[in-house]
């Protein structure tokens, strides 16, 4: 898959500041370092999507569609991050 189009970064560049301004603070971060961890994460995915694919075991490597490959790489990555302690 290609990385996202300039427009899909910018919406999901300025919906995660509009979702963080209210919680947490970004320190010495701009906001065009966080454009840039935007574009560098979506360029990791694009170049990484084989290594993702093949790190699903088979039958689900398989038997999945690819929009849920993603929810399910999204729900272990709360897990693993996001979960409250």
């Amino acid at each position: 898959m290609a990385v996202l189009p300039d427009t899909d970064r910018y919406d999901l560049w300025s919906a995660w500041m509009r979702d963080l301004s209210h919680s947490e603070t970004l320190g010495a971060v701009t906001k065009a370092d966080i454009r840039a961890a935007v574009n560098a994460l979506d360029d990791f995915l694009s170049t990484n999507a084989v290594a993702i694919n093949n790190s699903i075991p088979q039958p689900a490597r398989s038997e999945l569609t690819v929009k849920q490959k993603a929810l399910l790489l999204v729900y272990v990555i709360k897990k693993r991050y996001l979960a409250e302690v």
